[in-house]
């Protein structure tokens, strides 16, 4: 991390001069703001902050650069290594832009008092971004963190990858070949026509269904018509007169005839 070490071009399309392939992933809007301070202020210790209110964030695939919009003889530009930047997050405020902090470890040479381990560096994204911004910057630092994984197990480097002098990138990551470096997503997978297909294994045959006779429509059977008999039924008429008995010997015995 450094701070006014960065090579400046106002003249150019990209305002800063990359380092060896270097290539510029994102870059946030203009009224992004910028805080950089001492994260202990012990008494005895003069804590140390610089701050913008405005200004554009590029995210490359080496480094973290700020360029203020407004410059001071304090802050002119501001960097810092992709793997010298450790427990980073998006913080979401109820009032307020959203805002992207990190914890980072400063280099020799770069503008930051020596007596210092790490500092607190925080953007606000006053127009929005943040999230584009730390899905891209996770993405980046994951697959460097990775090649620098690769060089030393095999013995080409030394350390975790972080920079530690000179403030301008480059020694530490010397055994890294930053351009072979993949930063686009992996494409889906598909079936290539040349490779051969694995014969799935068969299922037995299923034996065939038995038949069943299909059930009877209702409408293949001519509709029935009731005929009403034209004679009452056996023993209608000897049934009819037993009632009729039974009832005048029960009005008798009751004393209600009349």
């Amino acid at each position: 991390m450094s701070v006014n070490w960065v090579m400046l071009e106002p003249s150019s399309p990209q305002p800063f001069t990359p380092l060896p392939h270097e290539q510029t992933l994102y870059k946030s809007p203009t009224r992004t703001t910028f805080s950089l301070q001492s994260l202990n202020k012990f008494p005895g210790k003069e804590p140390v902050h610089w701050s913008a209110s405005a200004g554009t964030l590029y995210l490359t695939n080496r480094r973290l650069v700020y360029l203020p919009s407004t410059t001071t003889p304090q802050l002119q530009s501001f960097a810092v290594p992709l793997l010298n930047t450790h427990d980073s997050h998006v913080v979401a405020p109820w009032i307020g832009p959203n805002v992207w902090t990190a914890l980072v470890q400063p280099v020799q040479g770069g503008g930051i008092p020596g007596n210092i381990p790490a500092l607190e560096l925080k953007f606000a994204f006053k127009d929005g971004g943040a999230y584009d911004f730390h899905s891209g910057y996770e993405r980046v630092k994951e697959r460097l963190q990775q090649q620098v994984d690769v060089a030393r197990q095999s013995g080409h480097l030394q350390g975790d990858g972080s920079e530690a002098g000179r403030g301008r990138g480059g020694d530490a990551l010397a055994a890294v070949d930053v351009a072979n470096v993949h930063l686009d997503d992996l494409p889906a997978y598909e079936e290539s026509g040349s490779t051969i297909p694995v014969p799935q294994p068969q299922a037995a045959p299923m034996p065939a269904p038995v038949p069943r006779p299909a059930p009877a429509s209702p409408e293949s059977h001519a509709p029935e018509v009731f005929t009403p008999p034209a004679e009452p039924p056996p023993g209608y008429e000897q049934v009819q007169r037993e009632t009729v008995e039974d009832e005048l010997e029960r009005r008798l015995s009751s004393g209600r005839i009349l």
